[in-house]
């Protein structure tokens, strides 16, 4: 927040705030400098700083290279670490510290130095600034940071698109392609790393022949990953049809 009232009268009103609710506290810092969730925000001479904030307390843990996921999932924690570090620091040289902090975890969790060089490479190539690489060069780095400030997050697309009007969702009926077929199916490092290539091979045999009516059927196999702990352990609302009454009882 800000504000023209004083420090004793903006300590009034947290202090105020706080007593509405015993189960809920107001942290409060005043300064030239706060951090709020993942960012921190200085005020430098007037001019606003912004860098990536680490909680002290919290360990330098992400997918290890080794666990049981696709190879996709491991190249996505790369260059999302990248992106959010893109976006949230205002000039290159936090940057850059940034980016050493990130290759520093990465190795941390098993990571090949060659994984990682690698796709930091093609980070820096799908977004025409190679040279970043390289040398540290401020209006480059200006430029790609108002590029990907401004450009949407997977959550942002997802929600721009559950807003779109039932016009736009029957459009997209309409254009749905009935010349593909998507299957999914769940990713193991034993078995299963073959059923991919075993799966295109039988429908090779048994489905592409002169005068089949596969033949223009275009097949699509994407992954999916396996559920964690987390997911497997918590505690899901049950469906509505199982919390309403089929059969209601009158009260005398």
């Amino acid at each position: 927040m800000t504000t023209n009232l004083s420090v004793d009268k903006i300590n009034e009103l947290l202090d105020r705030a706080n007593l509405k609710d015993e189960n809920i506290r107001i942290s409060r810092s005043i300064g030239c400098n706060i951090d709020f969730l993942d960012v921190s925000i200085f005020n430098n001479q007037g001019q606003l700083k912004t860098t990536v904030f680490h909680k002290p307390a919290a360990e330098p843990y992400i997918i290890p290279f080794l666990s049981d996921h696709p190879r996709y999932i491991h190249r996505n924690t790369i260059k999302g670490a990248l992106f959010r570090a893109v976006r949230l620091c205002s000039n290159v040289e936090d940057f850059d510290k940034e980016r050493l902090n990130i290759e520093v975890t990465l190795l941390l969790n098993g990571y090949p130095l060659r994984f990682i060089s690698y796709y930091f490479k093609q980070f820096f190539k799908e977004n025409n600034a190679l040279s970043l690489m390289e040398q540290l060069d401020n209006d480059i780095y200006r430029e790609l940071h108002q590029k990907l400030l401004h450009q949407l997050t997977r959550r942002e697309r997802k929600q721009k698109h559950i807003t779109c009007d039932s016009t736009q969702l029957e459009q997209q009926r309409q254009g749905w392609n009935k010349k593909e077929i998507h299957i999914y199916y769940t990713f193991e490092s034993g078995p299963m790393l073959s059923f991919k290539r075993e799966f295109y091979r039988l429908w090779k045999k048994h489905f592409i022949y002169p005068g089949s009516p596969m033949n223009g059927v275009t097949l699509k196999i994407s992954i999916q990953t396996n559920k964690s702990l987390s997911q497997l352990l918590v505690k899901k609302k049950p469906p509505r049809s199982m919390l309403t009454s089929t059969n209601a009882l009158s009260i005398k």
